[in-house]
């Protein structure tokens, strides 16, 4: 690891560095506005509204690129995710109906009893017949589909953003908020997230504009005064509601999908409610918030509301564990139990002793033959390793097809498809998680609308949050295998849940870890990183570089310097496969104050389409937490035009400002799942407090060839991978499962 004096960089600097300084670089914090009039619209319109800084797990993450429509009338990437989430979120309403009562939390039923109950209610639903639980053979694998006949290629089509709300209900909207002072901005977004009756619910409940993101409590609060006057006040039941859902949603964008409710007790009295208790209780009562009770040998009904209710009846337990109390939303509350219920049919439904010894016999190493020889025997599988680790999925995937199985390994975004791609015989059994959820990719539906694979291998498992997972396991027909693969030391999704760390922490299927190490001196840093050690490496190829910086006018400065010249000079990586990564988007060397700095070395322009020129390199935001990378190709009255790997894509000009923003300096979040062959990471004197092991872990192992660190942190950063590996999430998935009679020890 090469350590350069502070003012140097690999190689002789460049001649035209001094063009560059921190003042043209320098970018001001987000302003707090006090009212509505402030903050709100920027917010609203802002494409990190969805993401915070630091280490929240609200950064968007990278996402796949979307495909051709197979139809001229095809649905975009974007309109099929959220019409499959929608189709999820019916079900599992129904489901939530059908019970007629609070959703049983950690429910100990075990053995026969609950074999019984999952057969009855299978049964019931119509997915099997009552013959299914006899014995009978195993179901048959599905062979490889012959190869479609040749068709004519077609043109590609661009891609255009889902469409929002009419005309009318935004300019409907838009009086309302006249009259109340908010900003005309939020007409659209307001409109979108509340439907066509908007301008009703909010004159109704002004409060409701907390459900657009990026308001803020004190400036909903402010345009409730100026409808309602003198009749609202801060113990307003519709006030109170709101601000327990506001709660809950913003816990969620950090990851949670549940908060303790004395937590949320003391955020509501932090925010003048006088009374919080009756606060919950009423947004219970409403429906704004499910409750449940995490304990061991509690009941799961009436008992966890009633606690809710009283909330320190714990007191009259004397001697025994005071069982949790929850508040949820019912998406995530919903989706955690689906998918729970999901992964237990897979593990129960599977056949058991598939003999794949001769693939495993020809495996190319002995991690890659054991997890063959595990996966073979059992339903669901969960494999653990770095970068390098990556070639046994590929095996398993081969070895799989060699048998006369339909396989198919499924990657977080285009970057992971392409490194899986090139390492299977068949390119096309590699896809994107977006792209085989959208039937964009892979093979397609069967007759039943179910994924027509019999081993799903999803890699980049740490990103997959719970709404997605749990659409992907109810598409997943029973009797077929899945395996999450992915390094556990990496950051988590952008979306709410931690899946692939609860299914490992609850040892609820068998585990593969790899002894694969990952090579080079890139990979022996970052496999020390990954156990708390923050080691000086050899580099005698500069693979890995320090520069050392002042402050964040100075790193900007060489962050410029090393992407722009020494990089692709001492190292032959071009600019443009050279990836910057920052923590979090405000701050004098955040992303933005970067990605100016960048654009005025890189690419220059005036900015005439909505501050973007052709050649820019962007991130487009879809729907919060994804990400698709691209660069701008023209403009027009359609909107802003984007090549996104290949795919054309539209964004409608009233979508730019609040979903496209320059890329050339991403979040770790956002890098997460995707490899440059350089990267430059920042460190700024104020990034110190948001560092974590995770948050270092992610952002040094993106190079794949080159990692230059300005370091200007100082011993924050020994300190940040000394920490605990822990990333906090609140989830009720690891409870669900360890309470399931599949789970193993």
């Amino acid at each position: 690891m090469t350590a350069l004096p502070r003012g140097e960089t690999p190689g002789p600097s460049a001649a035209g560095d001094d063009a560059v300084v921190a003042d043209t670089a320098a970018a001001a914090p987000d302003p707090s506005a006090e009212d509505v009039g402030g903050d709100a619209s920027g917010a609203a319109t802002d494409p990190e509204a969805a993401e915070t800084d630091g280490t929240d797990a609200a950064g968007a993450a990278d996402s796949a690129d979307t495909a051709d429509g197979a139809e001229a009338a095809a649905l975009s990437e974007a309109e099929a995710e959220l019409a499959a989430q929608r189709e999820l979120r019916e079900r599992i309403e129904k489901r939530k109906a059908e019970k007629g009562g609070p959703i049983a939390a950690g429910a100990k039923l075990s053995g026969p009893a609950a074999d019984l109950l999952a057969a009855v209610r299978a049964v019931e639903s119509g997915e099997k017949p009552g013959a299914a639980f006899f014995d009978a053979p195993a179901p048959a694998p599905r062979r490889v589909a012959p190869a479609p006949a040749p068709v004519r290629p077609r043109a590609s089509e661009p891609v255009r953003a889902p469409q929002g709300a009419s005309a009318e209900a935004v300019a409907a909207v838009s009086a309302v908020l006249a009259e109340g002072g908010a900003p005309e901005a939020l007409a659209g977004p307001a409109a979108r997230t509340l439907g066509a009756q908007a301008a009703d619910v909010l004159r109704e409940d002004p409060w409701q504009l907390l459900a657009v993101a990026g308001v803020r409590p004190e400036q909903a609060d402010g345009f409730a005064r100026a409808l309602l006057g003198a009749a609202c006040g801060p113990d307003d039941e519709r006030r109170t509601a709101a601000l327990v859902g506001w709660l809950l949603e913003r816990a969620a964008l950090q990851g949670h999908t549940a908060l303790d409710a004395s937590a949320v007790r003391a955020a509501l009295a932090e925010r003048a409610v006088t009374d919080p208790e009756a606060a919950v209780q009423h947004a219970v009562a409403e429906g704004v918030v499910l409750v449940f009770q995490e304990g061991p040998d509690e009941p799961a009904d009436e008992g966890a509301e009633e606690l809710a209710e009283s909330g320190d009846q714990a007191e009259d337990h004397a001697g025994k564990e005071p069982p949790q109390v929850l508040l949820g939303l019912d998406r995530y509350a919903l989706a955690e139990e689906s998918l729970a219920d999901g992964l237990a049919r897979l593990v129960n439904a599977c056949e058991k002793d598939a003999d794949w010894s001769d693939a495993a016999a020809a495996a190319g190493s002995p991690s890659a033959a054991e997890l063959i020889r595990t996966v073979a025997a059992g339903g669901l599988v969960v494999h653990t390793g770095g970068e390098a680790a990556r070639a046994e999925p590929a095996a398993l995937i081969t070895a799989a097809r060699s048998l006369g199985l339909q396989a198919v390994g499924a990657a977080h975004g285009v970057d992971g498809r392409r490194r899986l791609a090139e390492s299977l015989d068949d390119p096309s059994a590699a896809v994107t998680l977006a792209g085989l959820l959208s039937g964009e990719d892979g093979p397609g539906r069967d007759e039943d609308g179910a994924i027509a694979v019999d081993l799903l291998v999803v890699l980049d498992a740490p990103q997959l949050d719970v709404e997605t997972a749990a659409m992907l396991v109810e598409s997943l027909a029973d009797g077929t295998r899945l395996v999450l693969s992915g390094d556990p030391g990496v950051l988590g999704s952008a979306g709410a849940g931690r899946v692939f760390a609860d299914v490992l922490a609850a040892r609820a299927c068998p585990q593969v870890v790899s002894r694969t190490p990952d090579p080079g001196p890139i990979g022996e840093l970052v496999s020390g990183i990954g156990i708390g050690e923050l080691n000086q490496v050899e580099a005698p190829g500069k693979e890995v570089v320090i520069v050392p910086v002042h402050d964040a006018g100075e790193a900007v400065h060489r962050t410029v310097q090393l992407v722009a010249d020494s990089v692709p000079r001492a190292i032959g990586v071009p600019s443009a496969d050279t990836q910057v990564i920052t923590v979090g988007h405000g701050g004098p060397a955040g992303t933005r104050a970067l990605n100016a700095a960048l654009k005025q070395r890189l690419n220059a322009g005036p900015g005439r389409f909505g501050g973007f020129d052709p050649g820019d390199r962007v991130v487009h935001i879809p729907t919060p937490g994804r990400t698709v990378r691209g660069v701008v190709v023209s403009a027009d009255t359609e909107g802003l035009h984007l090549d996104c790997a290949g795919t054309p894509v539209v964004v409608p000009q009233e979508r730019v400002e609040s979903s496209v923003r320059h890329g050339w300096a991403l979040s770790a979040h956002q890098a997460a799942g995707t490899r440059w062959p350089a990267v430059v990471v920042v460190l700024p004197g104020d990034a110190a407090q948001s560092l974590s092991r995770a948050w270092v872990y992610t952002a040094f192992s993106r190079g794949e060839r080159h990692l230059s660190v300005v370091h200007g942190v100082d011993q924050a950063l020994a300190r940040a991978v000394a920490g605990s590996p822990s990333q906090d999430r609140t989830t009720r998935l690891r409870a669900l499962l360890e309470a399931l009679p599949t789970a193993t020890v």
